[in-house]
Parts: structure tokens; C-alpha cells; sequence
């Protein structure tokens, strides 16, 4: 072939020849055309391609070529496309051109140019295309197929499923094979293109419909008109892979169809219908696609005609879109009802109403023919205001709106925090400064605004939009990471208000006494101002009920002084806890008189009572506070003076009470020295207490710990904010956001790139503080700040805890009647002054905070409807009858614990205590993994809770709450339940109780059994610590067995509960006896390590782990029927065998350290054998007379008088004291005898530490001679808490002290040795008591030597009888 290159035409029987070649196997494209030529022939196009020209006569000569390449695809594999132009085909050559298709896999591509094809032929091809499986792509161009060709093609394609591209260009199938193509598109899938150009626009509309409601990824293009006079046009154009929808021209009934397919469509992304005409019907059907469609992001209707009915629809079906995020419907015609009902569902209309649509990101609209007006305008600035989403807004080539609205607008932006683009192309109204410097303005406080397009409109023609730009650039600007400090330019100052606390019981005469005080204030010249309800009208603030706590304020150079008049009522005492913020002063209020109206004086016990209530609630609240710096200022003031004699006994011994109390608590408050007597409704007579509260005020600020000075400034702002918002009591913390972005510039963010979490930081931090110092209830987690102390904790919380508890359900309250309560709390008895709070706050902010400041919990947190379980509503039931919730508690384990107040002369429990330990307890337990099938109940003083098989009674006990009783009923071992108490239930109460140090007791398991009431519990309990000092004090041998016994207890005569005791390991857990064995052993090795044992493994000691197992609260681990429960048994034996062979490892470790003990005290004795052949005993020691008995000395200092020397029996192994002994007597320690005893003296106090810690037999008799050895021998070093047989050394002293000696020189010791010896030898001597005789009578020692080894000791009587087969007497 490649020496034929030059000649381009060949005749037929030439191509034949090659197609059999198996070498000519380069075709890839072969096109037939008919011509009127007289002779057939082929043209080499390209290598790959060629071209066969058959003459209209000789059109059967196709028929040959198909055969041939049919039988010849052995060596025509390359062949791929097809192409017949102008060809007028028959039934005969079409079927051979099926015979060929059908054989010829590889060709993937046929096109048919200005082709004839009878209705026969059609249907041939129908059939050949039903049945092939290998073409891609088919394309009709000019070959008149109209719908008749479109309907047997869309039956065709109906079966084939590996078409994938279908064209018919310039031809017309008309509306019917349209229809028929569509549905050809419902059941094939495999199509990924099809085009058309139809002589008819009416054609794109079924095909785009069907490919839309079948959610198919085919491509679709559509043009319309007449070619050949070049008046074309595109009607439909979808792009899958962008997933956007063109349309450009179409009908109403069109669209109309198009927007119902568009209803459920997943694979439209963008609709871009700009330029066409559209209508009120199809608005009316597209509302349904905005309702339904969950994938359409962006819609572009600009200049398509739509009025204001259409627009209506179109809003209408924004309220339910999730999805859209970009709508333009600029170049309308709708007005100010349109632009009005377009932007509602964009807006909020009160504080509580949800933003309808929160997904829509960028909407434009405008235009020449859009007329905005009032209407449109006022809705343009409430959805600038109050719109949190929208990112981009437009107005394009507005010409309704001047440029006062755009000042308006500008003034509007200011406070929207969403917006990043503002474009106003085109708008004739943006000109002039004044909308200049509103846009200035509005970039200075709201620096994330990105972009402003004022492109087109005059103020740009001016050449001004220049500085904008600018403005622009400067807030994009990248912030230094030195300006973001969140903290370092936010200055300290003194705080300027302070809260005077009147405390007191009902009746006490505060609220008179604080009006007084006020009117005081007032006669002295300085402002009174009514801080809360500063908006409320005279004739209102008479009419209002009176109860609850009250506030009133006043200023006094520069300094608020607000009196908050706690409500003495005792239903409101569980409200107390919330509000003592510093700085504070507390005016304790007690009236000499039980009621003003009668003249019953109260005993000075009842004050004493009183004042001793508050004061213990003073010292508890105080020592929690945050900001707790120093002691609470306290004054004790006296009402009804007046009605008493100031000079009678029981006025005297009320005061003397008072005095009493006072010495009582002055380490913890500072108290004034004077007590005020006042007449509470005379302002005269509260002078005095007016000026100390003005004075004590301002020194107390002077002390308190500084605050941010942007405290002070915040606190007239929100007094601003209040007095402009219907003095609303309520601030979101959105609002607290843009109020410091407005009005305070160090709270502001100043750039778009700014970190906006620096700034948070530093307006949490400002309104923790406001928190703090009492300004505002606040909490990260809440989003709000309540402003008003006295509404929220007076008036909700306050009718909150007044409900009748009678009337609600197990003390749960229903959202509704929380509402009920809100409304109340804040509607006026005036008729006609309702406050619009409600408009601004949500009965669900108010169940948030309660939730924060543990008041309540909800009952299904999964609900939101879910009714609340407020705990200062129970109903007491001590008067129930008493049970346990398990069913068979004959084999159930009961323990107790019992949590007393370390201090309870000082702090108690208060009584908001108990309600908030019944949230938290809920609240822990809900948030355990397997909690389920959990029960939790509640009454006033009591917590019942089932949990896995263990049943706990958590209860408060006292008079003021003193202290908590666990109790326990579990069919589980007794450490599985402490471990529960102790990992559940302690944490929730010490969690609870803030500051106050809670001891923890063990209480009888008897009286948790038969429920014995609290008062006969009293003395039922043991502290922990005590018992576990009491176990470590003991031999090893006896630890396991260790008892406690129990007293009786009588009432009456009766014996409520007999004496008896409790195995301690019926007491103690694993855990804790554990932790006695840890530190037996700690103490032993430490021992070991002075006494220098040798390291010994002991193969029956078992390892001691120091950290104890995790409760895992789990349902899987209770044993079920017979064989889990021997299996539990056998793990319980399994611990017990544990515990004991621990127990048997510390024995043995105490036997080895006492014989290592007796080795050294050996070396002691016998340090020199051959020194005067023992003439003296070794082993001295000093007492001196004491309260009837005698202490041991345990170091000299010269001067010392009335001393008796004793000795020590050496018998080695046995050593102790002889009783009975005389002993001699030491007039005066000298210098010399300092000098030489004081080394002996420290040695020999060492060794009498070692022994009396691990209980050996020599040193017990020591033990009434030493009261607090540890104290004793403090020269020593600082000794630790050790139990032991008289008191315990300190390990680390000993260790010091030993340290020391093993650091000398053997030869220094044996020095220090001999020179005691020696002063002993000449002692003895001058009292003449230098012989054998002597000694014996004076010390009952006799002078032995030991058979075995012939060293000599001096020994009592008992040993020379009971070991006279081991001894022979030497006489001295």
C-alpha cells in the first residue's frame, strides 16, 4: 500500500483485495457516499481512513462490501466508525449492513448524513439497533427520520442498554416522537449524551422532563430554529458533571413540567432559567420544588417577568427550604409586597421567633422595573438587622431608593454579623457624602464586611468609592499575633459597686430597716437611684405583691452601694446559695421579738440560735467564693430597740450571747465591735449604721481583689441597654456581642482576619467578672446573662419553689407551667404595661440556666417538651414506711457511710445543698455508659437509687444539715459497693458542697438493716481513719480478725440497739484493707533499708498494687442463675485467700526485720566483749517522775534534775525492762555527762523506735513511759503519723538519724561507745555501787556468760532460772 500512496483513487475490486489483506489492518473510518458519477471507486483519505463512492446505480455493490468486511473481521480490527451520506437505502443492503454490525464489535460509531429510510427500512434498523450490544454512538443529520423514525429509535433503545450517545440534528420528530424519546429515557440508563435540533422549541421539553424525573446523569442539549437562515437558538442545555440546568427559551406549560421533574431531582445543582418567561402558575409549582428538593443550591431567575404574586410563591416556598443558598431575582417587576414577602422568611420579628430559612447565603434582586418602596425598604433593614446566614446581598440598578434609604441600610449593617458582600450595582440612590460616610461608619464598627460593589452608580462616577476600597483593604489586613493578646491591654482597676447583705429571719424588720437606710441615704444628700425596675411606673410598684428577695440601689461619689434584702422566709433558703458575690459586706438582722406584733421578746438562746445560722452561712458560702481574698465583713444589728429595756438582765445576757458568738468565729469573719441597736422604721435611728455601711463600704473596696476596668464601664452600658429595650431583664449573649462590638472598640473585632475567638476570650472574661462581682448571672454554656438578681432569683425561682407540690407530679413540673411561671414573673398589674420580654426569652434559656445552677434536671433529656424535676418541691416522706427496693435482701451485704462536716461549729451544709447533690447525682448517673435499668427517686431529704443490683439511700441528716448518711443494701461483695459509693456517690456530694471538708464515718451495718432511725445512729459510727490506725496498730497475726464493738443504745429505758461488734474486714473493703497492708509494708521496708536487712524474696508474700480496680457500673457483670453464682463465690474466696496470704507475707516480713532488730541490739551489748570484762550492764536509759507515773528521757541537756537511771535486761533476743527495778537516782546532768551520753542516747532512742514499730517484747514495757514518742524523739527528725503499740516514730527521721550513724567512723563510734560506758563505770561508782551485789540489788541484774559462745551479758532473775541450762552466774 505504501507504494500506491500516490494514487488516491482505486477501484471497488481493489478495496476488496485489501480488506482481505491481513496486513491492510490500519482502517479505522470508512464513510460511504452516493453519487451521479458513472463509476465506483475508493479515495485513501488518511491513513486510518477512507472513503467509497458508490454511483445511485450501483448501490448493490454495498451490499458485496458489507459481506466482505462481515467475513474478513479477522483482519479488520481496527475498524471503529462508519459514516453513509446521501445514501437511499433498501431493505436487502440494509440487512447486510445488520450482518455486518451484528459480527463487527469493533465498530463503535455509525452516523447517517442526508440519508433516505423508508418506513421498511426504519424498522430493519430499529431491529438491528434492539439487538446490537456493541455500538456507542448513532447520529442522524438531514435524514428526515421525523417522528415515526424517533418512535421505532426509542423502541429500540428502550431493550439496547449499550447505547450511550444519541443525535439527530436538523430534522423535526414533532411533539409525538419527542414523548415517545422520553420515555425511552425513563427505562434506558445507559445514555450519557443526547442532542437534538428541532425545527420546534416544544421538543425540549418532554426529553429534559423525563431525564430530570428519572434522576439521569445524561447530557442534554437542545437547539431550536431554522439552519439554514441562520435563526438557531438554544432551548435547553444540562451538564451533568457541573450539575447545572440551562434553560433559555420555554413555554409556561414547559416549565411548568420542568419544575415538577425538579420536585424530587438529586442531580441539579444550579437552575439557570435567566431571559426566560415565566409567570404566577409556574411560581406556583416551583414553591413545591423549593418545599421538596434537598440538592438545589443555586437558582437564577433574573429578568424573567416575575411580579409580586410570583414573587409571594417564591418566598413561600423558601420558609421550608434546607438547601437553596443562592437566589437571584434581580430585573423583575415585582414591588414592595414582593421585596417585603421575599425577605420574611430571612428575617426574625421578635428574639424568640427562629430564623425560617437558615441556608440561604446570597440573594440579589432589583432592577429598573422593581419598585422597593416603604414597605420593601423597612423589610430590607429588618432583615439586615436581625438575618445571622445571608453572606451576599444585592440590589442591582435600583432607581426607588434615595439616599437617605441607603444611610438607613448602611446604619443596619452595623449590626449584622453574617453579611461579607454588599453589592448595589447600578443603584441611582448610592450619591452623595452623607451615604459616604455611612458606609465609613459602618466599615469602622463592622470590619467583616469583605467587599462593597458600587459599581455603575454615582458615588463610583465620582471617583469616592476610592476611600472605600481603601477602608476595605485596611480591615483585610493580616492582625499581629502581639495586638491579639487577649488580655494585655485590658487594664485593673478597683471595683466601683459593692453589695450590703441583709440577713435575717422572717420578721426581723429588714425591709423596714432597708427603706430606712435608704431615706438615711437620701436626708444625707446623695442620689438614690432604683437600679431595677428603673422603668416601672409608681402606681405599679404599689400595687406589687411584697416576699422574695428585694434590691435597691444607690450611688455615692462615683460608687453603687446596692442593699439586697435577703427574703428571711425559710421556703426561700435553698435560693441563698446563688447570690453572695464579692465584694460584699453582711448585715446579720435579728430581732429582739418573735413577731412584731406582739410583745414576746426572744430568749438570748433563740438569738444566739439565729445568729449562728447566719454566720455558719456566711463562712460556708464565703469559703467558696471564687474571688474569696479575706475574712467576710460582718455587723450585728438589733431591731425593735425601741421596745426594750437596754438596761434589763435578759437584754444584757442577749448580748453577752452575742459576745459569745463573736469570740466563737472571729478567725473566720471580721466583725464590727458594735452591735446596732435600731428603731427600724426611724431613719434617725439608722444613722450610725448608714455611715459605718458608707465607710466599711469603701474600705472594703480598697481590699478586694482589682477588676477589669472595662467591668465599670460595661455596667453603665448595660444599664443603657436596659433602659432602651423595655428594661428587659434578659440579654442573649448575641446581643452582649454586638453591644461591645458598637460601643466599646477594645471589644471590637477590628479586622475580618482577626482570630474572633481572641476577641470572645476577652468579652467572656468581661462578662465572667460581671458574673463574679454580682453585676449579672452568667454562663459560657447558657448563651444568656441574666441582668436582674432581684426578677430571676424574686420573682422565677422564687414562685418556682412556692409551687404546691401536692398539686404537681412526684415534684416534676411541666415546660408549660414553667412558662405559666415566667409570664406571670414578668406581666404587669397594670392593665395595658405588659413587658415585651417574653418576646425576648424563652422558657428554654430559663430551663438551661436552672440546669446550669443544678436547680432542676429534666426527665428525658431526649424530649423537648420533657417535664422537670425541681427538687425544692419534694415532699418530706420521712414519715413513709422505710424499705429496701431489692426483693431478697436475707443474703444482701449492708454498709453505711457517714460524712460529717469537719468544722461543724462553723460551716454546715446549707440548704441549697442538698437540691443541688439531687441534680448532680442525676446527672452522673445519666452519663454513665451502663446505666440503663438504673431507678432514681427523690424526696425532700433523700436520694434512692438501684444501680446494678445495689440499692443506696443517700439522706440528710442534722438540724442544719450536719452531715450525709450512705446507705447500702447490694447483693454484690462489700468492695464492689464501696467501690461504687466511693466512685458515684462521694464525688456527686463533695462536688456539691464546695469548701466544706466532709470526714468520712462507717456506720454500724446493723442500723442500716433494721433502718434505725437517725437520732439513735449518733453513736453508731466509726471514723475510717481511726479504724484503719486502729488495724495498723495490731501484730499481723491478728489484723484479719480485728473487732470493733459497738455500744448499746437505750431510749427511755429501752433497748433500741444491744452492744455488740463487726469483724473489721466486714467493715473495711479490699481496697481499704489494701491500703492499711500498703502502708504496713511501706514502713517495714523502710525499716529494712535503716536496719540494713539483706534483700529476700519471699516466695509466699503476695505483690502489693497501689492502684485499686475502676468501678465499671455494669449490668453484664451480675451473675445469673446457679453456676454464676458459685462462680461469684469462688472469686470471693479467691479474694479473701489473697487478702490473708498478704497478711501471711507481712508476718513473715516482720519476723525477719525483728531478728535483724535483735542483731544490732546484740552488737549494742556486745560491741566489746573484753572492755573491764563487763563490769557494768550496757543497755541504760533515763525516766524521770510525771502525774503519778514516770516518762522516759529521751535526750539530756545539762541542768537536767530529778532523773533515775535504769538498766535493761540484755538476754539476747529478749531484752526488756525489769520491774520492779529501784533504779538510782541522778541529782544533775553536768556538761560531761552531756558530752558523753548524748551519741549513746541517740542510738539507743533509735532502736527503741524500731522495736516498738514492729511490736517487739523489750521495748512494750516502755510504752506507758512514752505518751508521743514521735513527739519524744523529734531531735531526731520529723516524725509521720504511724500507729503502733505507744505512738510511732517518723520513718524519714529514723532514717535520717541512722543515716548520719552509718556515715561516722566505726572507730568514732566505739569511742562515743566507751565513753558512756565509762561514765556510767564511774557513776556507779561514786553512788557505790561498783559490785556484782550492788547491782543486783539496785537493777536485778546478775552477770552471766552464755555457754555457747562465752560472751557476757547482764540478765534479770527470770531468765537466770528459765535459762540457767544455757548460762553459768559469773560474780563480779
Amino acid at each position: 500500500m505504501a507504494s500506491e500512496t500516490d494514487q488516491t483513487f482505486k477501484d471497488l475490486s481493489w478495496f476488496i483485495q485489501a480488506i482481505r489483506d491481513p496486513h491492510f489492518n490500519l482502517l479505522q473510518t470508512l464513510s460511504f457516499s452516493s453519487s451521479s458519477g458513472k463509476t465506483t471507486h475508493c479515495q485513501l483519505l488518511t491513513d486510518t481512513s477512507m472513503n467509497i463512492n458508490v454511483t445511485r446505480d450501483n448501490l448493490a455493490s454495498l451490499s458485496q462490501i458489507f459481506i466482505e468486511l462481515a467475513t474478513s473481521l479477522e483482519t479488520q480490527t481496527s475498524l471503529r466508525n462508519l459514516e453513509f451520506e446521501g445514501i437511499s437505502w433498501d431493505i436487502e443492503l440494509l440487512q447486510s449492513l445488520g450482518l455486518l454490525l451484528d459480527n463487527a464489535s469493533t465498530i463503535k460509531q455509525v452516523a447517517f448524513r442526508k440519508n433516505r429510510l423508508n418506513e421498511q427500512c426504519l424498522n430493519e434498523l430499529s431491529e438491528i439497533l434492539r439487538r446490537n450490544s456493541s455500538l456507542r454512538e448513532v447520529m442522524f443529520s438531514e435524514s428526515r427520520i421525523g417522528s415515526r423514525g424517533a418512535t421505532l429509535l426509542a423502541s429500540a433503545l428502550q431493550v439496547n442498554d449499550s447505547l450511550e450517545e444519541l443525535q439527530i440534528w436538523e430534522d423535526s420528530i414533532g411533539s409525538k416522537g419527542a414523548e415517545e424519546l422520553s420515555k425511552m429515557i425513563e427505562t434506558n440508563s445507559s445514555l450519557k449524551l443526547f442532542s437534538i435540533f428541532d425545527s420546534s422549541p416544544l421538543t425540549a421539553t418532554p426529553l429534559i422532563s423525563s431525564v430530570l424525573g428519572r434522576n439521569r446523569e445524561t447530557e442534554v442539549h437542545v437547539w431550536s430554529g431554522d439552519h439554514k437562515r441562520d435563526r438557531t437558538s438554544k432551548v435547553v442545555e444540562f451538564l451533568p458533571e457541573s450539575n447545572a440546568l440551562r434553560l433559555y427559551q420555554i413555554d409556561t406549560f414547559g416549565s411548568c413540567r420542568v419544575a415538577a421533574a425538579l420536585g424530587m431531582n438529586t442531580t441539579v445543582r444550579s437552575l439557570d432559567m435567566t431571559g426566560a418567561t415565566l409567570n404566577s402558575r409556574w411560581a406556583k409549582e416551583f414553591r413545591w420544588v423549593l418545599e421538596q428538593n434537598r440538592t438545589l443550591r443555586e437558582v437564577k431567575l433574573s429578568k424573567t417577568g416575575l411580579k409580586d404574586k410570583a414573587i409571594v410563591y417564591v418566598a413561600a416556598g423558601l420558609f421550608k427550604n434546607r438547601s437553596l443558598q443562592s437566589l437571584y431575582v434581580d430585573g423583575n417587576r415585582f414591588g414592595s409586597i414582593g421585596v417585603a414577602d421575599l425577605l420574611c422568611p430571612l428575617s426574625r420579628f421578635s428574639a424568640l421567633q427562629l430564623q425560617a430559612n437558615i441556608t440561604l447565603k446570597t440573594l440579589v434582586f432589583g432592577g429598573s422595573k422593581t419598585k422597593i418602596g416603604r414597605d420593601g425598604l423597612t423589610a430590607i433593614l429588618k432583615m439586615v438587622t436581625t438575618n445571622e446566614t445571608v453572606v451576599h446581598l444585592g440590589i442591582h440598578d435600583d432607581a426607588s431608593l434615595g439616599p437617605d434609604d441607603f444611610v438607613h441600610i448602611f446604619k443596619s449593617l452595623q449590626k449584622n454579623a453574617s453579611l461579607r458582600r454588599v453589592s448595589l450595582q447600578g443603584c441611582k440612590g448610592v450619591r452623595g457624602d452623607r451615604v459616604l460616610e455611612a458606609i465609613t461608619e459602618t466599615l469602622q464598627v463592622n470590619p467583616l464586611i469583605e467587599e462593597i460593589d458600587l459599581d455603575r452608580t454615582p458615588l463610583q462616577a465620582s471617583g469616592k468609592a476610592d476611600e472605600i476600597d481603601q477602608k476595605l483593604g485596611h480591615n483585610g489586613r493580616n492582625v499581629d499575633e502581639a495586638e491579639t493578646d487577649s488580655f494585655r491591654d485590658m487594664p485593673l482597676t478597683k471595683p466601683k459597686s459593692v453589695r450590703a447583705f441583709l440577713c435575717g429571719q422572717d420578721y426581723a424588720g429588714k425591709t423596714t430597716l432597708c427603706n430606712s437606710i435608704m431615706q438615711s441615704f437620701s436626708a444625707s444628700g446623695f442620689s438614690y437611684v432604683e437600679n431595677v425596675r428603673t422603668l416601672m411606673n409608681p402606681v405599679e410598684q404599689a400595687v406589687k405583691t411584697a416576699g422574695g428577695m428585694k434590691i435597691k440601689t444607690l450611688m455615692e461619689e462615683g460608687t453603687k452601694i446596692s442593699m439586697w434584702n435577703l427574703a428571711g422566709q425559710h421556703e426561700f433558703y435553698a435560693l441563698h446559695d446563688l447570690m453572695f458575690p464579692s465584694p460584699c459586706l453582711f448585715l446579720i438582722v435579728l430581732s429582739l421579738f418573735k413577731k412584731p406584733s406582739n410583745k414576746e421578746p426572744k430568749t438570748p438562746a433563740e438569738v444566739e440560735g439565729e445568729l449562728q445560722y447566719w454566720l455558719r452561712f456566711i463562712v460556708t458560702n464565703s469559703r467558696k467564693a471564687v474571688q474569696q481574698c479575706m475574712k467576710p465583713n460582718v455587723t450585728v444589728v438589733l431591731t425593735h430597740s425601741e421596745k426594750t429595756n437596754q438596761q434589763s438582765e435578759s437584754f444584757q445576757a442577749t448580748v453577752g450571747s452575742i459576745e459569745r458568738v463573736r469570740g466563737k468565729f472571729q478567725d473566720s469573719v471580721d466583725f464590727f465591735p458594735t452591735v446596732f441597736t435600731v428603731d427600724a422604721r426611724s431613719s434617725p435611728s439608722v444613722s450610725s449604721l448608714t455611715n459605718h455601711i458608707r465607710t466599711t463600704s469603701k474600705a472594703i473596696l480598697q481590699r478586694v481583689p482589682r477588676v477589669y476596668q472595662l467591668c465599670n464601664d460595661m455596667v453603665q452600658l448595660l444599664s443603657e441597654w436596659r433602659s432602651e429595650n423595655s428594661n428587659r431583664p434578659v440579654m442573649r449573649w448575641k446581643a452582649f456581642g454586638d453591644l461591645c462590638q458598637y460601643k466599646v472598640p477594645s471589644l471590637r473585632v477590628q479586622s475580618r482576619n482577626e482570630n474572633t475567638e481572641t476577641v470572645e476570650t476577652r468579652r467572656r472574661a468581661i462578662a465572667t467578672c460581671l458574673h463574679q462581682t454580682g453585676e449579672v448571672i452568667y454562663f459560657d454554656e447558657c448563651g444568656v446573662l441574666i441582668l436582674d438578681y432581684e426578677w430571676f432569683c424574686g420573682e422565677v425561682l422564687s414562685q418556682l419553689i412556692k409551687l404546691d407540690s401536692r398539686k404537681q407530679r412526684n415534684g416534676f413540673v411541666s415546660k408549660k407551667e414553667m412558662e405559666k411561671i415566667l409570664k406571670s414573673s414578668l406581666q404587669s398589674p397594670i392593665p395595658g404595661m405588659t413587658s415585651k420580654v417574653l418576646e425576648h426569652l424563652d422558657v428554654c434559656d430559663l430551663v438551661r440556666l436552672m440546669k446550669k445552677l443544678e436547680l432542676c434536671y429534666e426527665e428525658d433529656p431526649s424530649s423537648p417538651d420533657s417535664s422537670l424535676l425541681v427538687p425544692s418541691i419534694l415532699e418530706d416522706g420521712t414519715r413513709k414506711t422505710q424499705k429496701w427496693q431489692i426483693n431478697n435482701t436475707q443474703d444482701c451485704v449492708y454498709s453505711g457511710r457517714h460524712l460529717q462536716c469537719d468544722d461543724s461549729s462553723h460551716m454546715f451544709l446549707t440548704p441549697g445543698f442538698f437540691h443541688r447533690l439531687q441534680v448532680n447525682l442525676h446527672n452522673r448517673i445519666m452519663e454513665l455508659k451502663n446505666q440503663h435499668g438504673a431507678t432514681y427517686s427523690l424526696e425532700k431529704y433523700l436520694i434512692d437509687i438501684t444501680i446494678q443490683g445495689i440499692n443506696i439511700r443517700v439522706e440528710l441528716g442534722g438540724q442544719l444539715g450536719d452531715y450525709i448518711d450512705v446507705l447500702a443494701c447490694s447483693t454484690k461483695s462489700l468492695t464492689e459497693t464501696l467501690r461504687l459509693i466511693h466512685q458515684l456517690i462521694i464525688p456527686a456530694i463533695q462536688n456539691s458542697c464546695h469548701g466544706v471538708i466532709l470526714l468520712e464515718h462507717i456506720i454500724r451495718p446493723q442500723c442500716v438493716q433494721d433502718f434505725t432511725p437517725p437520732r439513735f445512729r449518733q453513736s453508731q459510727f466509726v471514723s475510717l481513719q481511726r479504724l484503719k490506725e486502729a488495724l495498723s496498730s495490731v501484730p499481723a497475726e491478728v489484723m484479719y480478725d480485728y473487732q470493733h464493738t459497738w455500744d448499746s443504745v437505750v431510749d427511755s429505758g429501752k433497748t433500741v440497739l444491744r452492744a455488740g461488734f463487726d469483724l473489721a474486714r466486714d467493715l473495711l473493703s479490699d481496697d481499704d484493707f489494701r491500703q492499711v497492708l500498703q502502708r504496713r509494708y511501706h514502713d517495714l521496708h523502710i525499716l529494712a533499708q535503716e536496719l540494713q536487712v539483706p534483700t529476700e524474696d519471699d516466695p509466699e508474700a503476695v505483690p502489693v498494687t497501689n492502684e485499686l480496680e475502676n468501678v465499671d457500673p455494669s449490668f453484664g457483670g451480675i451473675a445469673k442463675g446457679v453456676e454464676a453464682v458459685l462462680r461469684r463465690l469462688k472469686i470471693i474466696e479467691q479474694e479473701i485467700r489473697d487478702l490473708k496470704q498478704e497478711i501471711q507475707g507481712l508476718r513473715y516480713y516482720e519476723h525477719r526485720l525483728l531478728i535483724q532488730l535483735h542483731h544490732k541490739v546484740d552488737y549494742l551489748v556486745n560491741y566489746n566483749v573484753q572492755m573491764d570484762e563487763r563490769k557494768v550492764p550496757n543497755m541504760f536509759y533515763f525516766i524521770t517522775p510525771e502525774n503519778y507515773g514516770r516518762r522516759l528521757i529521751t535526750s539530756i541537756v545539762p541542768g537536767m534534775v530529778s532523773l533515775r537511771i535504769h538498766m535493761l535486761c540484755e538476754f539476747r533476743r529478749e531484752m526488756h525492762v525489769v520491774e520492779d527495778q529501784l533504779g538510782c537516782d541522778v541529782m544533775q546532768i553536768d556538761n560531761r555527762a552531756v558530752k558523753c551520753l548524748a551519741p549513746y542516747m541517740t542510738g539507743f532512742m533509735t532502736l527503741v523506735t524500731f522495736a516498738l514499730r514492729i511490736g517487739a517484747n523489750w521495748a512494750a514495757g516502755m510504752g506507758h513511759m512514752i505518751p508521743d514518742l514521735g513527739h519524744a524523739i523529734a531531735h531526731l527528725a520529723t516524725p509521720s503519723v504511724m500507729a503502733g503499740a505507744a505512738g510511732a516514730a517518723g520513718a524519714v527521721g529514723v532514717a535520717a538519724a541512722l543515716g548520719r550513724n552509718r556515715g561516722r567512723d566505726r572507730d568514732i563510734q566505739e569511742q562515743e561507745q566507751r565513753a558512756a560506758q565509762q561514765w556510767l563505770i564511774d557513776y556507779l561508782r561514786e553512788q557505790n555501787c561498783s559490785t556484782g551485789k550492788d547491782i543486783a540489788e539496785k537493777f536485778g541484774l546478775w552477770r552471766v556468760r552464755y555457754r555457747d559462745d562465752g560472751s557476757i551479758a547482764w540478765i534479770c532473775k527470770r531468765h537466770m532460772i528459765t535459762r540457767a541450762n544455757e548460762v553459768i552466774q559469773v560474780p563480779l
